[in-house]
């Protein structure tokens, strides 16, 4: 059986959303500076965030910013080849607040969405796994000093996927923090 793909060539991914006090646009390695400052200083809280608990990432002992780069560019390049969509949160003074990672749904574990920037993958493989179901599991995270922005984050991105993307499902936590 042959897999489908993420998302129909003929889709145009979205480059940005806009929510009150937030903006998406897609990460790469040009915002590295900032998001390893963001995540390094939030470490508890994105281990305490939905989607984040029982995972390996973050590590509880961070990660330089050589490998978080490295993380960055293989998230672009997920973007570039449609295999993925990893999307920085900035505030409205463009300071990098958080991540949604949007990626297929793995076969082997149906509810557990993809692993988010620097995590291991369980295939050995630098792409996950996919179900060819047109299933998409969704993470995201803002920062400790921004945690009123999680719960308007993720409805605005839950909005926006249903709205604006062609997948057949969501993963995407219920839970609030």
């Amino acid at each position: 059986m042959a897999v489908r793909a993420f998302v129909p060539d003929t889709f145009v991914v979205p480059r940005d959303l806009t929510g009150a006090g937030f903006r998406l646009e897609p990460l790469g390695p040009q915002h590295n500076e900032a998001d390893h400052e963001a995540w390094m200083s939030s470490i508890e809280h994105i281990r305490a965030t939905p989607g984040f608990r029982d995972r390996g990432w973050p590590p509880p002992a961070g990660m330089s910013p050589a490998d978080n780069l490295r993380d960055l560019q293989r998230h672009a390049d997920d973007f570039a080849k449609r295999a993925g969509f990893t999307y920085t949160v900035l505030d409205n003074d463009d300071q990098v607040i958080g991540c949604v990672y949007i990626y297929p749904a793995r076969a082997e574990q149906p509810d557990q969405p993809n692993q988010p920037h620097g995590s291991e993958q369980s295939n050995g493989s630098e792409q996950p796994a996919r179900s060819g179901h047109g299933i998409a599991a969704v993470r995201s995270w803002v920062r400790a000093d921004r945690a009123a922005l999680d719960g308007p984050l993720h409805d605005a991105v839950a909005a926006w996927l249903s709205s604006h993307w062609p997948f057949e499902g969501v993963r995407y936590r219920t839970e609030r923090l």
